[in-house]
């Protein structure tokens, strides 16, 4: 039986044809659902660390460790990295990445997270440019897929960084949940939709702002058409979140259920 569709309908499909992406696809290129054994480290064949102190170009306050007090696998099917505070008052927290492990060009990454809370706490899940060495940064580009501060529990960014719009001046949006929701009480999937001048980013498989090149400043370069790896870490203080108060209590922990990469090529 032939169906007649309204002009008004027919046009209307089309248009959303030309705005929405097409899905990403289902081929997995790389995951780690962090189900060693308890109390063992991140698989050292996907993972290395990022150590020491000094602040990491945001004032940040923690000291990051490789110890297993800061970052191991749980035995039920998570990684959790846990900042705490030694007797002497010294922030000590974790930054794991796939730098020199693996690297990628477009797909759609995701992780299933549980947040920490409290003032002065800053998780993140985010990717670098590998040319970082070479080219430095902002230059080698930098997609923060999810990151949030203490002082704004229900509230995530996602940011994008490069030449002439980095740090502070990062192009990105905000997704607030809905109360009574809160990304510390329970696990979300936080992804980007990664594809040639554009980046989708989604929470729970929501896409909630899209950048292209049109949003950058004019003249400003599109640093985001090179392999880039992956880096989780939980920041202590700095200058977006500021420092904890009285009101924070340690330890606090980033539960990562699991990471995925897929091809959407």
């Amino acid at each position: 039986m032939k169906t007649c569709v309204p002009a008004a309908v027919l046009s209307l499909c089309l248009l959303l044809l030309t705005i929405v992406p097409a899905p990403a696809q289902t081929h997995l290129i790389w995951s780690d659902e962090f189900d060693g054994a308890a109390g063992t480290p991140p698989d050292p064949a996907k993972w290395t660390f990022d150590l020491g102190a000094g602040g990491w170009g945001n004032h940040e306050l923690e000291r990051y460790m490789d110890a297993r007090t800061n970052v191991e696998q749980d035995g039920r099917g998570h990684l959790v990295i846990r900042a705490t505070r030694s007797r002497t008052g010294e922030f000590e927290s974790a930054r794991i990445k796939t730098q020199d492990r693996f690297s990628f060009t477009y797909g759609r990454v995701a992780a299933r997270l549980k947040l920490p809370r409290g003032q002065g706490m800053w998780p993140a899940f985010w990717m670098l440019g590998n040319d970082i060495k070479t080219a430095g940064w902002p230059q080698c580009g930098e997609i923060d897929i999810i990151e949030n501060i203490g002082r704004e529990p229900g509230t995530i960014h996602g940011t994008v960084h490069g030449p002439g719009y980095s740090g502070a001046h990062g192009i990105g949006a905000s997704f607030v949940f809905e109360k009574p929701e809160s990304p510390s009480d329970s696990y979300h999937v936080y992804a980007v939709d990664w594809r040639v001048n554009r980046m989708d980013f989604l929470v729970d498989g929501v896409a909630y702002q899209t950048i292209t090149p049109e949003k950058l400043p004019a003249g400003a370069k599109w640093v985001y058409d090179h392999p880039f790896f992956l880096l989780v870490n939980l920041a202590v203080g700095g200058s977006w979140p500021g420092a904890p108060d009285a009101s924070t209590v340690f330890p606090q922990e980033l539960s990562v259920d699991w990471v995925r990469v897929y091809s959407n090529q």
